[in-house]
């Protein structure tokens, strides 16, 4: 277990890594886009700026989140911390919705109150903003798969929204300088449009970290590899029950293992044993193993009753 505890704080520590270098990348963007926004007189812009604000707000509660859901087990929590991860998840998912309303109100403010249409040099920031949040997007959700957090995956769509609201500003600038006047509004449209894709992805985010706060279970395939894992032991008959909760970037796994029912005690203990040190062993995200032996069959009592 000291083993898998240690491969939990990596796989902790890469989250961190991603998560603080996309903080970085939207600081920096913030500033780029807000000013380029403000001079550039584009309201799609200056929506996209407030966007990536959002991404600091929530990158810094994934990194508080991973960093609470690393610590180790104690008296109040025998499980760990871990549901701290998915609770960053969640305030991600939200701050994407907050994120969309407040884009929302500017959009529409743009598109109400005329104004000149934006500067063509803006679409050369946005070009830049696109390329820099995609490639984000790709690298940390490529470290959420690999650790299997729900709060950086949500983390790594905040950059991927980021990049579809410049993508559809980029679009909105292009057709207002391109039509010309009675176009000025169009970034505005661009924007509005944006911010109901955020909405969407910031729903599809928001439910898999509300399964995992509420213990549901995980995919089919996960709990079939532990239930082969398991029957690989000399000794066990079949798996009666497998029941796993995701816990962070770990798996507790309670398990009902059917063995002779005429061996002793002692030897149901340590096929039980055995058991558990081999799902950890072989699945290095499994934090616990807790053992249920079972005989397989059942002597009936004068009573009637089974035991």
């Amino acid at each position: 277990m000291a083993k898998n505890n240690l491969n939990v704080q990596q796989s902790v520590g890469k989250g961190l890594k991603s998560t603080a270098i996309g903080m970085a990348a939207s600081l920096f963007l913030v500033f780029i886009k807000g000013a380029a926004g403000i001079i550039g007189n584009s309201y799609a812009l200056i929506a996209d700026a407030i966007e990536s604000s959002a991404d600091i707000v929530t990158s810094f509660a994934v990194l508080i989140g991973l960093r609470i859901a690393s610590k180790p087990a104690d008296y109040n929590h025998p499980y760990g911390h871990g549901k701290a991860e998915p609770i960053a998840g969640v305030i991600v998912s939200l701050a994407l919705f907050a994120a969309a309303a407040i884009i929302i109100v500017r959009s529409i403010h743009g598109i109400i109150v005329p104004h000149a249409a934006p500067a063509s040099f803006t679409l050369i920031v946005l070009v830049l903003v696109i390329l820099i949040k995609e490639s984000l997007f790709r690298y940390v959700i490529k470290v959420g798969n690999l650790v299997e957090s729900v709060a950086v995956k949500n983390d790594a769509w905040h950059h991927r929204s980021d990049a579809i609201t410049s993508t559809a500003a980029f679009i909105g600038i292009s057709i207002a300088l391109i039509g010309g006047k009675g176009y000025e509004q169009a970034d505005g449209w661009a924007a509005l449009f944006a911010s109901g894709i955020i909405i969407i992805n910031a729903f599809i985010l928001l439910l898999p970290a509300l399964r995992e706060i509420m213990d549901t279970s995980p995919s089919d395939e996960i709990i079939l590899d532990f239930k082969s894992t398991a029957q690989e032991v000399p000794g066990v008959k079949k798996i009666d029950k497998c029941l796993v909760r995701k816990m962070g970037v770990s798996y507790f796994v309670d398990i009902h293992v059917v063995v002779d029912g005429s061996i002793s005690v002692h030897d149901g203990h340590l096929i039980g044993h055995k058991v558990k040190d081999k799902l950890i062993s072989t699945h290095q995200n499994i934090m616990d193993v807790l053992v249920h032996i079972e005989p397989d069959y059942f002597v009936e009592l004068p009573s009637g009753k089974k035991v």
